[in-house]
């Protein structure tokens, strides 16, 4: 057994790290004052983007049963703005719960959502090291598949989100690594990234707060709930185990915010130096 070292990243007091959990989850138990005002499915093997505006809840749900969904989100007001999975990975963890931050990339550097609410939050390790919500690997893509099958397939999540985004204004270029919601993984003992068959039931749910104003977009991955191997010697094709997924947009009341404001940008201003050098230069 391998030492339960300390994280990189520490919590101290007043740091950007340490969350208001008590108003998370006033909003969390107060569901008497929200209101829903959007509410949609994203049908199989496809994928759809939708807005935010901070200050609101939104959730993804498994309206029929087990599926894992690809995530990504960016600044709706500039997309340069968006998921920074790997130090996400590093502030918070390889997997994401209730109170967790999903962060966004430099020069940015903040927040864009809280978890708010996670209706498999009790799932925990298994027995085989597997957790939820994941953000260990990254979206399925036609060109891994291309590689390893010598196939076409048009329907992966970096396919589903790209056609997403479009109507947005964004691109291929804009698509970036993910949040696999529902999704079971980990690390084996040669260190190799393993998928496990996703344990969500039929109206288990992830819950975000919108921190700042967001375009979000989601693929159902055509992998499904992940019960069946997309490659190697036993591949199948996993259709039969694909399922919709569901996204609810909640407006919040005004009372509920009194304590929150938007996060800031990074305070750092340092110019990476730029000054010394001209300096030595000149």
């Amino acid at each position: 057994m391998y030492k339960n070292y300390p994280a990189a990243y520490q919590v101290s007091k007043g740091s950007a790290l340490q969350v208001d959990t008590a108003f998370y989850e006033r909003i969390r138990d107060r569901k008497d004052r929200r209101s829903l005002i959007e509410q949609f499915e994203v049908p199989i093997r496809t994928g759809r983007a939708w807005k935010v505006p901070a200050g609101h809840v939104f959730r993804v749900t498994t309206p029929l049963g087990p599926q894992v969904g690809d995530f990504n989100v960016w600044n709706a007001s500039d997309p340069r703005e968006r998921l920074w999975a790997a130090r996400t990975r590093q502030l918070q963890g390889a997997h994401v719960s209730t109170h967790d931050r999903l962060w966004s990339n430099l020069p940015f550097l903040r927040p864009l959502v809280t978890i708010t609410d996670d209706s498999l939050a009790s799932y925990g390790i298994d027995e085989h090291g597997g957790r939820l919500h994941d953000l260990l690997g990254t979206r399925c893509d036609p060109y891994v598949n291309r590689m390893l099958t010598g196939e076409d397939f048009h329907h992966h999540c970096h396919s589903n989100l790209t056609r997403a985004v479009l109507p947005h204004g964004l691109t291929e270029f804009d698509v970036h690594d993910v949040l696999n919601i529902f999704q079971c993984t980990g690390l084996n003992h040669d260190d190799m990234y393993f998928m496990k068959a996703c344990p969500a039931q039929k109206g288990d749910y992830l819950e975000f707060f919108a921190e700042i104003d967001l375009l979000c977009a989601l693929s159902t991955c055509p992998g499904g709930d992940l019960s069946l191997p997309m490659w190697g010697p036993d591949a199948q094709d996993p259709l039969t185990v694909c399922r919709p997924l569901g996204v609810e947009i909640y407006k919040l009341e005004d009372e509920l915010l009194n304590s929150w404001s938007q996060p800031e940008r990074a305070a750092y201003k340092g110019q990476h130096g730029l000054q010394i050098a001209r300096a030595e230069w000149e």
